[in-house]
């Protein structure tokens, strides 16, 4: 028996709440591609567990909400249910499968909305988050313990301050090619760093246990950088491979013993041109 409950913004005090949604038969109908901007906790009452997730195309702030409301839902249910991000699976991994074909069914969580924010705020339902230099070993172990979102790459990755890159580095390419993905460092954070609207990034916390393990920026993988117009001369490869003739070459040098009038010829075209008139 699962419930679901979708993650709202509004414009007064308290600024986000949840409905619960229960006119579908399973998890699957809701969470899908046409609902990748929303946000969702799904409460499984037989293993005791809050199932955050977030849409791939889902506001940052709508993701904050939702952790904040996955806490207080914990403390609504007496604390008997664990927390856990959905979005740590790919769409093709059994547990998420497992979960988008549970009937929805009703249960003992309810929605929460205004009337429990007042006591809720007061008890500090929400945790602070640590901003701590992790070890890149550890750090890169929860990170890639997450699923990689779909059509999208990583390009960057801040781990402790340090800004990495991922770079292919060839195997074996006699049999067949092979590759290994490396980090490289290309260097440190400046002081006040800011996320600019320079393009089209994705960016992805990683968080364990309220400590921030890294931040990744993603761009679309069907994204590529314009390709550069070479404006110098080319020689193609046909033209210095191919024998020639020498004696050809020899006569494109030699000057001719008689050089056209160019006056003359210019007079007779003006002439000709006033007898057509």
């Amino acid at each position: 028996m699962t419930q679901i409950f979708e993650v709202l913004e509004v414009r007064e005090f308290p600024y986000y709440l949840s409905i619960e949604i229960d006119d579908v038969p399973i998890i699957g109908e809701v969470i899908n591609v046409m609902n990748s901007r929303k946000v969702y906790l799904l409460v499984d009452h037989n293993k005791k567990r809050i199932w955050t997730y977030n849409g791939q195309n889902s506001p940052f702030k709508l993701q904050i909400y939702g952790g904040i409301l996955a806490g207080m839902l914990r403390k609504q249910l007496k604390l008997f249910y664990r927390v856990y991000p959905l979005n740590m699976y790919s769409t093709e991994d059994p547990e998420f499968q497992e979960v988008m074909v549970q009937s929805i069914a009703p249960g003992r969580a309810q929605a929460i909305g205004k009337k429990d924010f007042s006591e809720a705020i007061i008890d500090g339902t929400v945790g602070e988050i640590i901003i701590h230099n992790p070890r890149l070993s550890k750090a890169m172990e929860i990170i890639n313990s997450y699923a990689k979102p779909e059509d999208l790459r990583r390009i960057f990755l801040i781990i402790a301050g340090n800004i990495y890159s991922e770079e292919d580095t060839p195997e074996a390419i006699l049999k067949e090619e092979q590759y290994s993905t490396n980090l490289v460092k290309l260097g440190r954070l400046n002081n006040g760093f800011t996320f600019f609207n320079d393009r089209n990034y994705s960016t992805r916390i990683i968080v364990r246990n309220r400590s921030i393990q890294g931040i990744e920026l993603y761009v679309n993988s069907y994204e590529n950088l314009p390709s550069l117009r070479i404006k110098s001369p080319v020689i193609y490869e046909e033209k210095i491979s191919s024998k020639g003739d020498m004696d050809t070459l020899m006569a494109a040098f030699q000057i001719p013993d008689s050089l056209p009038n160019v006056e003359s010829e210019e007079e007779n075209s003006n002439s000709n041109e006033k007898i057509g008139e």
